[in-house]
């Protein structure tokens, strides 16, 4: 986020966990690897208009590719390690570097906690952090990956009841299917 406005830099900035789907497109869309893999690193970035990331609409409005590519980034290594103790080091260096802090705020008469930063342009990697801390609270290590598919480096966020996901889609899920239906059938006729 280049240059925040100064209203917002002045004050708090509430950040929220965003939600999962929003935490993997911003990996998938603007991430290195996958999009390296996907073969799109000379395709032109989305906009991020409309993607609920978990911070103020004015900071959305303000962010550059190169901020989200930054961001996710720093994010793919978390969906791509095996180690759960490498998992937790790297959500809590990049909340500790956001400098994301508990906060209380009176809504309707009722205390309500959150999250804020006094550094808005780390807001987004604040959220992103946030949303898989509490993933990882509610579903432990493993529910996090990248897509197992040839030529695919997609990543995803496991929410399957038998909590053994693989692939980052359908799609790559059933073209990998049909490719080792093709490799068996080739092998029993050549046998």
């Amino acid at each position: 986020m280049a240059g925040t406005r100064k209203g917002i830099a002045d004050k708090p900035v509430i950040v929220e966990a965003m939600p999962p789907a929003s935490l993997v497109d911003l990996v998938n869309e603007w991430g290195t690897v996958p999009r390296a893999a996907a073969g799109e690193q000379d395709q032109p970035f989305p906009t991020a208009k409309g993607l609920p990331l978990g911070i103020p609409d004015e900071l959305i409005r303000e962010l550059h590719a190169e901020t989200l590519q930054q961001v996710a980034d720093r994010l793919y290594p978390i969906f791509a390690t095996a180690s759960p103790y490498e998992c937790a080091r790297r959500v809590t260096k990049i909340l500790s570097a956001a400098s994301v802090y508990p906060t209380t705020t009176l809504v309707d008469n009722h205390m309500v906690a959150g999250w804020s930063t006094d550094k808005p342009e780390h807001a987004l990697a604040g959220a992103a952090a946030l949303a898989i801390r509490d993933h990882l609270g509610k579903n432990g290590f493993g529910r996090l990956g990248t897509c197992v598919a040839h030529n695919c480096a997609d990543v995803y966020v496991d929410t399957s009841p038998t909590r053994d996901r693989r692939y980052c889609s359908i799609t790559c899920q059933n073209r990998a299917r049909t490719a080792a239906f093709r490799k068996r059938h080739a092998r029993s006729t050549t046998s």
